[in-house]
Order: C-alpha cells, then structure tokens, then sequence
C-alpha cells in the first residue's frame, strides 16, 4: 500500500471480540491505521472528534445499536463513510441504513474481498470529497486578499503596493478601466489599516448631479438654498477618522475641482451657506476611469489637483492584462451564483473555459461575472457549456475590445425613400440601436459605453432615461 492510503484510519465497532480481532489483523495487513471499539457510544465520541476516515459498525450491539449510532454519527461527521455489518438479515434494516447515511450493508458471512474493495471504494470518495474541500480553501486562499480574486504576478504587484500604504496618510490615486476593482482596492486600503474601525465613505462623484455635489460632498446650512430644511453635514464630514473615497473624479466640474483642492490643502470643510471651517481627519482616495493625463492636458482637469491627489498611483490591471486569473474568478462566480439560484452546476467546460479565456472583456471582471450568472441562469445541466455563453464570445467579428464591425455599420441609411421619411424618429430610432449596441459591447457597463460612443457618463445617462433603457448598474 503507498503511504496515503497508509494513513487512513478505519475505526470497527463491534460488541463481538472475535470480529473486532479479524478486521484488525486484516486492516492492518492490507495498510490501514485500525481502531477497535466495543461500545458504539465509545466509538461516537472518538470519531466526533474527526479522528476517522472511515467506520465498520455492527448493527445488533447493545447500550446503543448500530442504527441509532449510524443517524448519530451522520449528524455529528455528515461526510464519514459507515459500512454496516449484520448477522441477522434483513430487507429492512437494510433499506433503513442506507437512508439513514450508510455508505453500504454486509450481511455475515461476507467475502472478504467483496468488503476489501468496498473499504477502497469508500477510501476514494472520501478522499475525492477531501481534494473537493481543499479546492475550495485553495480557491478561497488566491483571493488575493481583502475580496479580491487573482494570483497572477500583475495582481501580487496590486496586493503589494496597497500593502504598503495602508497605514500612511499619504492621498492615493487609482486608476483604471470600468470593472477592475477600483473600489474594491480603495476598500482594501482602509479595511487593511488602522483606520478598520472609522468610517469607509464612497462618493461617485459622476453620479451626483452636478447642482447637489457641493452640498453631498461638504454638506449645507438650514436655508443655505431651497429645500435646506436643516444643517446637514456632507460625506467628508460622514469620513471624519475615516477614509473618504472620490470614485470617477474626473467628473467634477472645475469650479467644484477648485473647492476640493481647498479641502485638501487644509483639511476643513465649509458648509454650503456656512462661514465656519470645520477640520476634518480623513485618508483621501480618488479613482478614475480615465486616462488623467490627457484629462489634465485637455484643460478639463486641474493640474494642481491631479498632483495633490496623485501622489501614490495604484492602477488596477485590464482581465485582459491577466487572463491567468480568469479560470479561479470564473470557478467563484460559478459558486456564487450556484448558490444565489439555487443551481448545482460543477464545472466550465474546457470549450466554454477556453472562450472565456479568449474573450478580452472591455467591461472586465464585472462582464465576467455577468457572463457567469447568465450561464448558471440558463445552464440545464451540471456544467456550463459553450452554449450558454453569449454569441459575441463565439463570434470572430466582433474585434478585442468590442467596437461594431465595418460590415455592421450603417453605411447604407444615407438616402431618403421614395415615400419620404420622419428625419427626427429616424435619427432617434438610429440613436437608440447605437446606445444599446454599445451597451452589449460593454458587457453593460455604462460608463464603457460612454466611451465607446464619445460621451459624457451624463450625457449617456440622459438618453438611456430618454429612450427608456434600463438604467441598472453602473
């Protein structure tokens, strides 16, 4: 025997000492580490302990039969494997066994290679469930840490440097594409310092209405404006010994830009309407989508501001960037959603495993997931097949980072019919099929297709409002 199966303990419980003396002379011959009882209660509270791999009970004993032994021991360890052995036979002892959890039934005399190979049979599923178990502590472990899933070398340089400045006060920028993680480090960082226990604010700063984001940001007097029924304080203030986190800062417009470098500059705020400066303790964090740069060079970002925040840059990897990880973040999603549908799907196909690596995800880790819970949703069967991915992952027109294909664009509509036509329906039914085009080729992801059509993350809310578009999501 080699030195795994070596290390098997197998536990017999039998009132009888004969029987107790075979199998252990027997157990111990083929390999097995064999531990004999001859009281089932004695037996229960050794193998509660997780001490067995796997127990033969005699089902005639008394103080405690070996029924009532088996339904306890199946509550107390529900993944033990029990053989159970009789010399009375019984149809329906049997059948009431085996729904109680036994993993098969011998009656005496048995063949003894026929309980050798059931032992082994036995050895194997629980070893199957036991690699089944550590997978998922492996999955769990590569997390990265902090919720995030990945163990490519990009994602540990990631871990890395958050690592490394949680526990100073120094402003942090990060950057990247839609659904890589953004607020996830940004959460990463307080949750990881000695600001755990104060408040962790976040503030989407392209969500706001541009007339409330002076008062939501730094909060307002009673009267300060119609509809200020009452002081209020502003999320900066909500942050106080916190950390306070400016997502998508990019969207501010400037004469709020110029307010907010005040604020970082001396750590106080001033309540719309109000004349008192009020100091604050915060860690302060910015994100963007954006390249920054371009933003600061374009006039449309103060360069005095971007260099107050930008002073220690994270910039959270593309999937596209780390493919290695896709294969775990798919695996998690599959559990995650298995259990939010109540699905048993076991596994991704190599075919569909082999598209989803393929696919180069404009909308990242949050089109992943969204092409995960779709799968489970549609998925019939105990794996994700190719067939519940969607087409685009399938079809080789669509190019790498989603944009319409040549032979898919309207190159054609440029004439009026003979019978004329409603110019302004026209345009706006055209503009319609464009947004929700572009919507697909973001995996959904507003912002993406904000880009992908040259607007404004305003600018497409407005129309996804105007056309009737579901608005979920970011």
């Amino acid at each position: 025997m080699n030195e795994m199966i070596a290390k098997e303990r197998i536990v017999v419980v039998d009132d009888e000492k004969d029987m107790r003396d075979f199998f252990e002379i027997m157990l111990r011959k083929e390999g097995y580490d064999a531990k004999t009882f001859a009281s089932a209660r004695a037996a229960l509270e050794y193998c509660s302990g997780g001490r067995a791999d796997i127990v033969i009970s005699d089902i005639k004993m008394p103080d405690m039969g070996g029924l009532e032994f088996l339904k306890a021991l199946k509550e107390a360890e529900p993944d033990l494997p029990v053989i159970m052995i009789t010399a009375y036979a019984s149809v329906d002892t049997a059948i009431e066994a085996m729904k109680a959890g036994a993993y098969d039934y011998f009656t005496k005399p048995f063949k003894i290679e026929e309980i050798r190979l059931n032992i082994k049979s036995a050895i194997g599923l629980r070893r199957l469930k036991r690699e089944n178990q550590a997978l998922k502590r492996e999955i769990k472990s590569k997390l990265g840490f902090a919720k995030f899933i990945g163990n490519s070398e990009a994602m540990a340089d990631v871990y890395s440097l958050i690592m490394s400045v949680v526990n100073v006060r120094t402003n942090v920028f990060i950057t990247g594409e839609s659904g890589t993680g953004k607020e996830l480090a940004a959460r990463a960082i307080h949750y990881e310092s000695d600001r755990k226990d104060s408040p962790f604010v976040a503030v989407n700063c392209g969500a706001i209405p541009e007339n409330l984001l002076e008062s939501e940001l730094f909060g307002h007097q009673k009267g300060a404006f119609t509809g200020a029924v009452a002081n209020k304080d502003g999320l900066a203030e909500q942050a106080n010994g916190g950390t306070l986190f400016l997502d998508e800062i990019t969207e501010l417009p400037l004469h709020l830009q110029v307010k907010l470098l005040r604020f970082i500059q001396e750590r106080v705020v001033r309540r719309v309407g109000g004349t008192a400066d009020i100091p604050v303790d915060i860690r302060l964090i910015a994100a963007s989508n954006k390249d920054v740069e371009k933003e600061v060079k374009a006039g449309r970002f103060r360069e005095d501001l971007f260099y107050r925040l930008n002073v220690i840059r994270v910039n959270m990897p593309p999937l596209r960037k780390r493919k290695e990880d896709i294969p775990l973040i798919a695996a998690h999603f599959v559990e995650k959603y298995c259990m939010a549908h109540g699905k048993e799907v076991k596994r991704i196909s190599e075919d569909a495993l082999r598209l989803l690596v393929e696919h180069d995800y404009s909308g990242n880790v949050r089109e992943l997931e969204n092409i995960i819970e779709r799968a489970i949703a549609l998925e019939a069967s105990g794996v994700i097949t190719s067939a519940s991915l969607p087409d685009h992952l399938k079809d080789n027109s669509v190019n790498a980072v989603g944009r319409v294909d040549a032979a898919r664009t309207p190159a054609d509509t440029k004439t009026v019919p003979s019978g004329g036509l409603d110019l302004e329906k026209t345009v706006e039914d055209f503009e319609r099929a464009i947004i929700i085009d572009a919507l697909k080729k973001s995996g959904g992801i507003k912002k993406r297709a904000a880009e992908l059509l040259g607007l404004s993350f305003r600018s497409i809310r407005y129309k996804l409002s105007k056309y009737g578009i579901s608005d979920d999501g970011e």
